[in-house]
């Protein structure tokens, strides 16, 4: 779908593709960003203290969100078979088939907010509803890539499953940890939340063609949440790293101010 704001030449005269040439520094930093919290997740379920645990679990699927998220643009600044192999790996550590959710996160780019738009379907409900949605979500995802994928995409798909299967029976039936089950159990309530922390939060009540999604300004917000929440700045430049959309975020502020108005929070 052709979207209004993409043929705005305001958008169309920002310059973006000096954001996407990274340092060997930026790559390191991005590709061991999630670590700090995996490893404190598996340290404060060790001891037992639940709650911090959780919060720390959160705050890994948000930087595993945002590792591949960039993942499914190739914006890590790796090869793309190294792409590739970063997503079968995260798909074992966050649980599903990260390709499957590629699929449908391309199709979102080329379907934004239409009815062919599967990853956006929470988008179009109130929020309680999107809450409930969210078991149902990836199930939905891996049954879309499956059906109407390529043959490449589904046999990604099919592998990360297997992987998640093989990995899940270690962990339940092999190594008798309970710090991985928690971590597992950790696992599957994020995907059950990511219809509405990933999608209803960054599209609900947003158009088809100007106003497609929400961002932020406050730096704080920003950097709490990992950049994440700059989603209008994504669609437009869907090739620039994550952590560079604040900087592309001032750049549009300049030729179109008006486009911040819709904000995540």
């Amino acid at each position: 779908m052709a979207l209004e704001i993409m043929r705005d030449e305001r958008v169309r005269s920002v310059e973006w593709r000096d954001l996407c040439k990274l340092t060997q520094g930026d790559v390191i930093r991005e590709l061991l960003l999630p670590i700090p919290w995996f490893v404190l997740s598996l340290v404060l379920f060790h001891y037992e203290f639940w709650f911090f645990a959780l919060g720390a679990s959160f705050m890994f699927f948000l930087c595993g969100l945002r590792q591949v998220h960039n993942a499914f643009h190739y914006a890590i600044g790796i090869s793309r078979k190294s792409h590739e192999y970063l997503m079968f790996l995260l798909s074992v550590i966050m649980l599903g088939s990260m390709h499957a959710v590629q699929f449908n996160h391309l199709r979102h780019h080329r379907h934004c907010m239409d009815d062919e738009d599967v990853e956006a379907a929470s988008a179009r409900m109130p929020w309680w509803k999107a809450l409930l949605f969210g078991p149902y979500f990836p199930y939905l995802l891996h049954k879309t890539a499956l059906q109407i994928g390529s043959r490449r995409v589904r046999r990604w798909v099919y592998a990360e499953l297997v992987a998640n299967v093989l990995w899940i029976s270690l962990v339940l039936f092999v190594f008798d940890s309970p710090v991985l089950e928690a971590w597992v159990i950790a696992m599957l309530v994020g995907n059950c939340f990511t219809a509405f922390f990933a999608v209803w939060t960054v599209h609900h009540d947003c158009d088809r063609s100007h106003f497609i999604a929400r961002t932020v300004r406050e730096k704080l917000k920003s950097v709490v949440t990992y950049n994440m929440f700059y989603h209008l700045e994504h669609h437009l430049y869907p090739k620039v790293p994550t952590f560079r959309l604040r900087i592309l975020a001032k750049r549009l502020d300049k030729v179109a101010p008006e486009l911040q108005k819709m904000r995540v929070f």
